[in-house]
């Protein structure tokens, strides 16, 4: 049996899987948690990563490994290959004004569309940059080389041997802002524009070539972004559509052809197979249900249980989930608001109820935006920590519109980054085809009057001070938490204070 091993290195653990090369069944595995924060040091990536190989088994015996890990996070290097400054991730909305700010100077959002097939938000590596060289400009001058959490991964697995050893892949180099999916070539003016100067970037690999070996000899695979593994994972084909509910909600497609949506609402995001991958995605997802169960004081299974026994529709309460802002829509400022409360409604079924159709009602959003784009719905996989929740699960079909197909519970991300290590291993023109066995599709009937509450309500939320986006160096979001300002009561009011 020829093994592969796969790694996740997402926003909040490492997991690592060895499957067998050709049937994809799984060996052993091991995972290893991630420090909190929106910023990280890398260090703490390889830290995690040696503990879970280590509870994985070790990988002595695996003939290849490939490194799947969360998109759009800023590292950077210096001219001996230091890093600079702690690692900016996806999630961490300070450089929102950074972002607003490249928009305007780069042509506006269709221009930016059409170069990069992406409109830049708070989360892309190259609003990052520039947050960098406004904030930190000594750390920006010394900036040699921008690379994201894979690539780092990746390089430092095959010993780190100079800068000019870099690598990626089109799926993570698609969202930083300075690739192009279309072309397939970098836009070095937008990472000038961000930066204030050149610097190295990774060489952008085939999907089934290697950057290397590791020490041990195992053939390295190029590597990819997290959502670009979890569709190798999956299987999934054009006309898929996957919703995964992780820490963030992300709703994709494999499709045909690029995407370059002027609106920013679908990030026209490269593949990880040669193909493309429009993806919409939202900041809050599987912690609306935590927050939920926090403050009703449940655990999940009794969360999951108090929404089922609630009506369709949680007897008109709605839930806009901006807990930690948004990025679908761009409303990196917002806060979260509660609709509709009534004496009949005011109850903890109703709450959990309102908890997941507000979660599920964001994605639906993304779904449809999709759609707009030319994305053909034949099958929605739903998938992620969420996907546990059987109220998630049971009320997602009349919300999304369409039957979910479920497969069963696995590390989806780091079993892509394994089958693609096959692939590098045995080579092709396609990945080789893992069976997914033992799905499970749901069926409900739509409620249409779900969603229209939420597109009522969605824009009517409370905003942040402006100025917490351009905090020096704030740890993580919730740290911003620690003294906000008295709330807007927004409840009752039909005031619009944001915008979509």
């Amino acid at each position: 049996m020829t093994l592969v091993a796969g790694v996740d290195s997402s926003t909040q653990a490492c997991k690592v899987v060895v499957r067998d090369a050709a049937s994809g069944q799984l060996v052993r595995e091991g995972r290893a948690p991630h420090p909190d924060g929106t910023e990280v040091d890398p260090a703490a990536w390889e830290a995690a990563l040696a503990t879970a190989v280590e509870a994985a088994g070790g990988l002595e015996d695996v003939a290849a490994v490939g490194v799947g890990a969360q998109q759009h996070g800023m590292v950077c290097l210096d001219e001996a290959g230091r890093v600079v400054r702690p690692a900016l991730l996806w999630n961490d909305t300070r450089s929102a004004g950074a972002a607003a700010d490249l928009v305007a100077e780069g042509g506006g959002p269709r221009a930016w569309a059409e170069a990069t097939g992406s409109v830049p938000v708070a989360s892309f590596t190259v609003t990052k940059l520039r947050w960098l060289a406004d904030h930190e400009p000594e750390a920006a001058g010394r900036v040699a080389a921008v690379c994201l959490p894979h690539d780092w991964l990746t390089w430092k697995l095959g010993g780190a041997a100079g800068l000019d050893t870099l690598a990626t892949d089109r799926g993570d180099a698609s969202g930083t802002g300075y690739w192009s999916p279309a072309t397939g070539s970098y836009r070095l003016e937008l990472l000038r524009l961000a930066l204030g100067h050149d610097a190295r970037v990774p060489a952008v690999l085939d999907p089934a070539a290697s950057p290397g070996q590791t020490a041990a000899g195992a053939v390295l695979a190029a590597g990819t972004g997290d959502n670009m593994a979890a569709a190798l994972g999956l299987g999934a084909r054009p006309g898929d559509v996957v919703v995964s509910v992780g820490t963030s909600g992300t709703v994709f497609a494999v499709s045909e052809r690029p995407a370059a949506d002027p609106s920013g609402i679908v990030a026209g995001f490269a593949d990880a197979s040669g193909r493309f991958l429009p993806l919409v995605c939202t900041l809050n997802a599987a912690r609306v249900l935590d927050a939920a169960a926090q403050l009703l004081g449940v655990d999940h299974g009794q969360l999951s249980a108090l929404a089922l026994s609630a009506p369709a529709g949680a007897g008109g309460l709605t839930l806009v989930p901006y807990l930690e802002g948004e990025r679908t829509p761009n409303r990196p400022n917002a806060t979260g608001a509660l609709h509709g409360l009534r004496l009949a409604n005011t109850t903890p079924a109703c709450l959990a109820r309102a908890a997941v159709e507000g979660l599920l009602c964001g994605l639906a959003d993304g779904l449809e935006a999709l759609v707009s784009e030319g994305v053909e719905v034949e099958r929605v996989l739903l998938v992620g920590g969420g996907a546990r929740s059987e109220a998630l699960r049971r009320i997602a079909p009349a919300v999304l519109g369409h039957p979910v197909v479920v497969p069963p519970a696995a590390e989806y991300v780091a079993d892509g980054a394994a089958n693609q290590a096959a692939w590098a291993l045995a080579g092709g023109p396609e990945p080789p085809r893992w069976e997914l066995a033992g799905t499970e599709t749901l069926e409900a009937e739509p409620v249409p009057g779900v969603r229209e509450r939420y597109r009522d309500r969605r824009d009517l939320t409370a905003e942040q001070a402006e100025e917490d986006n351009d905090a020096a160096s704030p740890d993580t979001i919730a740290a911003r938490w620690r003294a906000p300002p008295d709330p807007r009561v927004v409840g009752s009011s039909t005031e619009r204070t944001g915008h979509a």
